[in-house]
């Protein structure tokens, strides 16, 4: 566990630190609206976050994720020939998006907003050993009207060091009020749709 102070400061988290963000567990003296979570495994698509930087409005992402054998979606994409879906690492771009916008000081709930374009040359299989996410972030803004942050990157997937995907301008965004914690109680965010501004 770290302070908000500790975690704002940070360059790079362990896995104990990126579970510990899953969990809501990290910081221990949370602003307000420190909603923000990643997905827990087996959907948690990174392992360690090796670079955490920022210049301005812009920054950089480095993360890597151990590829194992016997991974969840291996036994299932696809029997008899087992591939790591793509769109695993273009979520993994969004959830390395979403950790750099709270660590930018953004508070709420992340939410993937798209991207412009993904290319795929390549693919992950359960031989191969390490994935790595490289990501540019273009853009960090604050929205002052609704408290809400975006951020834009471009980002490169490679496995062992072969440039195998690139995800342009992914977009995610992190919103106030729209955190579901009293799952499955239908409460007043247990039904989805259009987020309001």
């Amino acid at each position: 566990m770290m302070t908000y102070q500790e975690f704002m400061q940070k360059k790079s988290f362990n896995f104990e630190e990126i579970l510990a963000f899953a969990y809501g567990t990290l910081v221990s003296d949370p602003p307000p609206f420190f909603d923000a979570r990643l997905p827990a495994p087996p959907f948690l698509m990174v392992d360690r976050i090796t670079l955490m930087e920022s210049k301005g409005n812009a920054g950089k992402i480095i993360a890597e994720q151990d590829i194992r054998l016997d991974a969840w979606y291996f036994q299932c994409h696809m029997p008899g020939d087992p591939v790591q879906p793509g769109c695993l690492g273009v979520d993994a771009i969004w959830q390395l998006l979403g950790v750099y916008c709270i660590w930018r000081g953004a508070l709420g709930t992340g939410r993937a907003l798209g991207c412009a374009d993904v290319f795929f040359n390549g693919q992950i299989r359960p031989y191969n050993k390490l994935v790595r996410f490289e990501i540019d972030v273009r853009r960090f803004s604050r929205l002052k009207e609704s408290g809400a942050s975006v951020v834009i990157g471009d980002g490169r997937i490679y496995v062992d060091d072969e440039l195998i995907a690139t995800v342009g301008q992914a977009r995610t965004g992190v919103f106030k009020d729209i955190v579901y914690p009293d799952y499955p109680k239908r409460s007043k965010n247990s039904v989805g749709g259009i987020m309001q501004r």
